[in-house]
């Protein structure tokens, strides 16, 4: 009797070192999930480098260059205001590197053999970091134009005394969670797209495996929604990056002008 295949949508999360061998807390040890961060800082220096050309009519590739970096500009600058253009390399590197990372994953390498996308943006431990250095910025900042006046943040103005002890410790519970849920929204976002996409996929394969006319036809159906969500995991990407981006800029604002 041949054994029943067995489906793991997690084991694409894994991280493996490179060629084999065990996972060993060492830095030296090179993993799938460095290796796809190179491959997101290699896709990203190119696609820069293509648009630094400075033609008076512009290609396809310098306008969507401009265009991006126009688009991550606004942000910074409606979102912060005439200082944001100071925190716009780290609003933009952090926008750059979360819309690749998302959309270097839903493309179809698969269809390589031995290859298959790692999804970095999937690891908690990657969009956490981003999260803290964004709030190691928003804290920098505060405390350094506004020394302990920055605590005045958790405090709102006008209040009586008795509104003020009451919500201080909401706000200030409120901004220790702003780290977490940062972080958390672009990891759940990818995190369940691709368990999806494994998942279907693994069906369209079963359904063509099975032989059959009904087994052909959950393959097509699975085929079909498997392009939707595949098609919704690129738009999921984008709007991720967005969002990132856009929190970041309204967190540095009020570090900047205590709103």
């Amino acid at each position: 009797m041949a054994a029943e295949a067995k489906m793991d949508p997690m084991h694409q999360f894994a991280i493996s070192p490179i060629g084999g061998g065990e996972l060993v807390a060492s830095p030296f040890q090179f993993t799938n999930s460095a290796m796809w961060m190179g491959f997101v800082v290699v896709a990203i220096l190119v696609f820069m480098w293509g648009g630094t050309k400075r033609q008076l009519v512009p290609g396809r590739w310098q306008a969507a260059v401009e265009g991006i970096t126009g688009f991550v500009g606004d942000i910074a600058k409606q979102g912060i205001g005439p200082e944001g253009r100071k925190y716009l390399p780290w609003i933009f590197t952090a926008f750059m590197f979360i819309l690749v990372s998302n959309w270097l994953s839903a493309m179809p390498f698969a269809i390589i053999p031995g290859v298959h996308p790692f999804a970095v943006t999937g690891q908690f431990t990657i969009t956490g970091v981003l999260s803290i250095l964004s709030f190691a910025i928003v804290l920098g900042v505060g405390f350094w134009k506004h020394g302990l006046h920055f605590l005045s943040l958790f405090v709102p103005k006008g209040a009586p005394l008795p509104v003020k002890m009451f919500v201080a410790p909401i706000e200030f519970v409120s901004f220790l969670v702003r780290p977490f849920s940062l972080g958390l929204r672009p990891f759940v976002a990818m995190f369940a797209g691709h368990v999806l996409l494994e998942v279907f996929g693994n069906f369209v394969v079963q359904g063509l495996n099975a032989g059959s006319v009904l087994g052909w036809g959950i393959s097509a159906l699975c085929f079909v929604f498997l392009i939707f969500v595949n098609a919704l995991e690129l738009l999921v990407g984008g709007i991720q990056a967005y969002v990132f981006a856009l929190l970041t800029a309204l967190y540095i604002n009020d570090a900047v002008n205590l709103h």
